[in-house]
């Protein structure tokens, strides 16, 4: 907005909803467009099922039409934590209201319970039909208390129950002033957002008529339509049609939803909201005074002329009264419009009236007009009413673009309550967002996760699908939504792609090897980064990251310019050559060039790993590998290490040459075969070790293993590492170390000569670093450290060698071990490799910092489960129970799990207790109350019933000090068993020395007796 516009300035950053015909928005705005009207039409056995009599149908008034949603017994009870009884006592319109409340955030790229930000519900509910028709005076009911249906149903819980569930904590409130309920909880929101009571704000309300599948009765001069069509502001308008919906705008303060990159799809610039107090006709009649000071509060608080507003979506019921007044009520706030110039519409033509849902129902639609500049289309307008000639107004049948009216694109919408409380609302199209730049990384990491596999391939489809229709969208943007704002499952799933469109055929496809799930099924201490040492080499190590990562080419350019006054060639010449295939390259088989080379990969590729989220708890390195983890740990400064690996690699190419050789055996049995002149230089594995000497020696060596039928295989190498060859180096090395400052590591670092933490006065001291150059590698101790304290291992650097390694440990299994650069010749780019390394990372449940300073997008959001949850409406006489689910609170006698227990087997009468209140059918031993949906009302309950089944005097917070039937089973037959008699003489004595207590020492005494029987509640 310009300077001079000020106004609210509240953004709408996110919109969900279900409507008639419509499942969410996205489809909502595609039947507005087409003008296709929602409305049911019951056939005869519809109603004939839904109860009503031949006489009630075929009676001349009786209109068989209704807005209705699809399945509304249906919900995800176990995501919201409801055990399967619980749910089928809550009310259909909680239960929608919380998954679009839910779904809603996560379209707007909030995450829900994000600590960071108080989130408030603003929220309305009709009365629930679910509580009058099928849950009160049910026999099959008798054991849920009033209170339970009440709590369950009352729509003024309904707020609180949505800040419950997803963890928000703002201001959640409870708005009713009847059908202009959902838009005076969308102006209250505001309010609060520009009070600061909270950052985030949801505003919306659910409405479902019940009994539902019955049309409605229409009465002469009643505001229900004759023909069951609602034509507002059309002279054949007889009337509403009712519908059932739900609907919930995201709101937030403009300035921070522009800092923090959210998609704004309008501006709310004022609001207003009144009553019409005793100006009008009657209590449930609307007036014009009332209507007209709301609109004109609007626009004064919005600081707009009416002349600039293109469209308004009306309150429009097509009732005869309402309709008149409101186009007097427009006319007189609208008075200075010239004819005809601003469009008018309700999109009540074509869901129904959603009762308290209506005005934020209407907000969509205008909200949606205004981002996409398209005045929606009115097409059963075919005769307009005689109101609106000469007037400001016009009712368009077609889609039209937005009319230029000099100034932005401007919308309002209104909602009138019964009782007359009145809300108007005044929105501004919102500005094109910044242009961010381009991400330069060619392959991204899309997160995925749910509550269970089905759900998990759900989700996978529905995003599959939004990309393929939109191949354009910023990939990037879509990771960082997708990593930053949502809710993190176990079920999981990662994809690695450039773009959009590959990205759709990526999940389509279930591409194996750049697609992968997994189950989280723990979190790891943290990340342990292992850098291979010498031999892990190959041509071209890092070429495809160098030309596609930016962070990577940094780093590496880094060293290289550091490296140059060290070596005589530019290591960008060596690894970084033009050219397909890439040439083969003699000099990284010298050691002088080999140890530098991968000391700058490595460090580049550690410089990457961090850039994209993976900050490493822990590292160790293989030999040259362990100047990485120390130089990153900050033992050495990069110059420092980089300097001493030059000289390191130079003074060891200087010695005799060598050779080495990889045993498939242990270290003790390896040592007691050894000859003179061979010697232990690495034990890799448990069963692998490499031994390294003169190279006759080594050979013949070779020769006897095979001999033995051990297996063994030469290394490629041009010189005996870690062997008593290497000794004439240590002077000069020495030497080097002592002109470089050295630091306390502040990651912890593995050593290689001990196996154990590098401690601080061994990464300082020069000779622990000579050592490392001469004694062997203990590299399986290091393997077996890191595995024992729960890490995650990722190997940064070329190949797979040390990944290798660590899976030939027992401890391994199960653990996770991933390798981040492909192996020579392997056919994945090195681009697609990191940043799947990135993603299975996140699969096995380690943290991963993902990068930040993207834009959120509107993205496929949760698919929730459809599992029926549903209590019948009561009719007396002979009653059928779905035996698939049955609805009673007590389940049937005839199944084995609910037969009568004996009074003397406490497990047995627990878990039937738990199945009744529950709803569960099947619960073991040592089963959670609270993990299966039990709460602390219920949990009363619990408590209630094994006191009247063994007359205990058992304490209400049992159940939270034995939330499991066996542990609860044990607290019963504890107080169940009888005390041991006391003789006279010893209870006298016991007695004497209860009195000499103090109150202090008496409750001390009582602790620790509790403690000593094992049952601390006494």
């Amino acid at each position: 907005m310009s300077d001079q516009e000020t106004g609210l300035e509240i953004a709408i950053v996110g919109m969900a909803g279900r409507f008639p015909g419509a499942a969410d928005v996205d489809e909502l705005w595609r039947r507005v467009l087409a003008g296709q009207e929602t409305i049911t039409r019951f056939t005869d056995a519809e109603l004939a099922a839904a109860g009503l009599s031949e006489q009630e149908r075929r009676h001349p008034d009786h209109v068989p039409a209704h807005g209705a949603l699809p399945d509304v017994d249906r919900f995800d009870a176990s995501f919201f934590g409801y055990s399967p009884r619980d749910a089928r006592l809550l009310d259909p319109q909680q239960r929608l209201f919380l998954q679009i409340a839910w779904t809603a955030l996560e379209r707007a790229g909030h995450l829900a319970g994000d600590p960071d930000r108080l989130v408030g519900v603003y929220a309305a509910a009709a009365a629930s039909g679910y509580l009058l028709h099928h849950l009160f005076r049910n026999p099959r009911l008798d054991s849920v208390s009033e209170y339970e249906l009440m709590l369950a149903n009352d729509k003024d819980s309904l707020p609180t129950r949505v800040a419950y569930h997803l963890d928000l904590r703002g201001p959640a409130v409870a708005v009713q002033t009847a059908c202009s309920s959902s838009l005076v909880a969308v102006h209250l929101a505001a309010q609060a957002l520009l009070a600061r009571e909270c950052d985030v704000a949801l505003a919306g309300a659910a409405h479902v008529l019940l009994p539902t599948g019955t049309g409605y009765r229409h009465e002469v001069g009643g505001i229900m339509s004759r023909d069951g069509h609602c034509r507002p502001f059309d002279v054949r308008a007889t009337g509403t049609v009712g519908g059932d919906g739900a609907a919930v705008v995201v709101l937030r303060r403009l300035a921070d939803a522009r800092d923090d990159g959210d998609t704004v799809y309008a501006v709310i610039r004022g609001s207003a909201i009144n009553n019409d107090g005793r100006v009008k006709v009657g209590f449930t009649a609307p007036g014009v005074d009332g209507q007209v000071a709301a609109i004109r509060a609007a626009q004064e608080v919005a600081e707009v002329d009416p002349a600039t507003i293109g469209y308004v979506e009306a309150h429009g019921t097509g009732t005869e009264l309402g309709d008149q007044i409101e186009l007097r009520a427009l006319t007189e706030a609208f008075g200075g419009a010239a004819g005809g110039r601003c469009a008018l519409g309700s999109v009540k033509a074509i869901v129904g009236h959603l009762d308290v849902a209506a005005g934020v129902t209407g907000l969509i639609k205008a909200t949606l007009a205004l981002h996409h500049r398209v005045v929606p289309p009115s097409p059963y307008c075919t005769e307009p009413h005689l109101e609106l000639a000469g007037g400001p107004f016009r009712v368009p049948t077609t889609p039209q673009p937005w009319p230029d009216l000099g100034a932005p694109p401007r919308a309002a919408v209104s909602s009138f309550g019964i009782g007359g409380t009145n809300a108007h609302v005044v929105l501004q199209a919102a500005e094109p967002a910044e242009h961010l730049a381009d991400d330069e990384r060619s392959a991204h990491v899309l997160v995925l996760s749910a509550r269970d596999a089905d759900a998990l391939d759900e989700a996978r489809t529905r995003l599959a699908a939004h990309l393929d229709a939109n191949p354009d969208l910023p990939l990037a943007d879509v990771a960082y939504t997708l990593a930053h704002t949502r809710r993190t499952f176990g079920h999981r799933l990662v994809a690695v792609a450039p773009d959009a469109r590959t990205a759709a055929a990526r999940l389509a496809d279930r591409d194996p090897a750049l697609v992968r799930t997994g189950v989280a099924t723990g979190t790891p201490a943290g990340v342990a980064l292992l850098f291979p040492g010498q031999g892990a080499q190959y041509a071209g190590m890092g070429r495809t990251l160098y030309r596609t990562e930016p962070v990577y080419r940094a780093a590496f350019d880094h060293c290289a310019e550091l490296l140059r006054p060290h070596l005589d060639v530019d290591l960008r010449t060596l690894l970084c050559p033009p050219g397909e295939p890439v040439p083969a390259v003699p000099e990284l088989d010298e050691t002088r060039f080999t140890q530098p080379a991968l000391f700058a990969v490595e460090y580049a590729l550690a410089e990457l790993l961090r850039h994209r989220g993976v900050r490493p708890a822990a590292m160790a390195g293989h030999s040259l590998g362990e100047y990485v983890a120390a130089c990153l740990a900050g033992v050495f400064t990069l110059p420092d290490a980089l300097a001493t690996v030059a000289v390191r690699g130079r003074l060891m190419q200087a010695q005799a040459p060598g050779s080495m050789l990889s045993v498939a055996l242990g270290v003790d049995e390896v040592t007691a075969l050894l000859p003179d002149g061979v010697e232990v230089a690495a034990a890799n594995a448990p069963h692998l070790v490499t031994v390294s000497g003169a190279t006759t020696i080594v050979a013949a060596f070779a020769a006897d293993l095979r001999g033995r039928g051990v297996a063994c295989r030469e290394v490629r190498t041009s010189h005996a590492f870690h062997s008593a060859l290497m000794e004439p180096a240590l002077a000069g090395f020495a030497a080097h170390l002592r002109e470089i400052p050295l630091r306390p590591p502040t990651v912890p670092v593995v050593s290689n000569v001990t196996g154990r933490w590098l401690t601080d006065d061994e990464a300082t001291d020069p000779d622990y670093w000579v050592r490392q150059l001469r004694r062997p590698v203990n590299f399986t101790a290091a393997a077996d450290l890191l595995l024992g304290e729960r890490y995650a291992l990722l190997e940064a650097g070329p190949g797979r060698t040390l990944a290798t390694l660590v899976r030939q440990h027992e401890a391994a299994r199960g653990a996770t071990v991933l390798t981040s650069l492909p192996a020579d010749r392997t056919p994945t780019g090195e681009d697609d490799a990191v940043a799947l390394a990135v993603g299975r990372l996140w699969l096995a449940g380690a943290g991963v910092d993902w990068p930040t300073g993207r834009r959120r997008m509107p993205l496929p959001t949760y698919p929730f489960a459809r599992e029926r949850h549903w209590v019948d409406a009561y009719r007396p006489g002979p009653v059928t129970l779905d035996a698939s689910e049955p609805v009673t609170d007590v389940p049937p006698p005839t199944a084995p799990e609910v037969a009568a227990a004996p009074t003397d087997e406490p497990y047995e009468v627990v878990r039937r207790i738990w199945v009744d209140l529950l709803g569960v059918d099947e619960i073991g031993p040592d089963d959670d109350f609270f993990e299966l949906g039990g709460h602390s009302l219920l949990g009363t309950r619990v408590v209630a019933r094994l006191r009247d089944a063994f007359g205990v005097d058992l304490p209400p917070a049992a159940i939270f000090e034995a939330p499991t039937p066996a542990a609860l089973a044990r607290t019963v037959a504890d107080l169940v068993r009888p005390a041991p008699a006391v003789p006279d003489g010893d209870l006298t004595d016991l007695l004497a020395e209860i009195r000499a207590l103090s109150p202090e020492s008496l409750a001390r005494e009582l602790h620790l007796a509790r403690h000593e029987e094992g049952n601390p509640n006494g």
